[in-house]
């Protein structure tokens, strides 16, 4: 099902829009996320994006910097040069758009599915409660 997702980083001057299909929503502990967030985990929706122009930046394009790790196949982090704030970022080899869950203006009525990378979790971050686990990327 096609959605439309809005949002902006902490401080308002990155405004995005985007249309898709989520497929995937997942709670990642790897090093790098929480390196990337600052916390236990990062939650990011997959969305496979519906528009041509994937993202829609509606203000604050020339604000955006983009880190990507080098030695990481996938691991790109795009955020807000004045705040901070982590923004969505085309991820061209999936064909999906990575949208960060708390820069969302509305609520994706989905639930995450899965928390990834378990196996690299912080010993102080949160229990798995009843969400499946994975030790990588799951093989759905």
């Amino acid at each position: 099902m096609t959605q439309v997702f809005t949002g902006h980083c902490l401080c308002g001057a990155v405004k995005y829009r985007t249309e898709g299909e989520i497929k995937k929503f997942y709670h990642c502990y790897c090093d790098r996320c929480r390196k990337a967030t600052g916390t236990g985990h990062a939650t990011n929706l997959s969305v496979e994006p519906s528009l041509p122009e994937k993202i829609i930046w509606l203000q604050g394009e020339e604000l955006i910097t983009r880190y990507k790790v080098p030695e990481a196949e996938r691991f790109t982090n795009s955020f807000c040069s004045c705040c901070g704030g982590r923004v969505p970022r085309y991820a061209a080899d999936m064909q999906l758009v990575i949208i960060p869950a708390g820069s969302l203006d509305n609520d994706p009525a989905i639930m995450p599915q899965a928390r990834i990378f378990w196996d690299s979790r912080a010993t102080w971050s949160c229990e798995a409660g009843t969400m499946k686990v994975c030790a990588e990327y799951p093989a759905d």
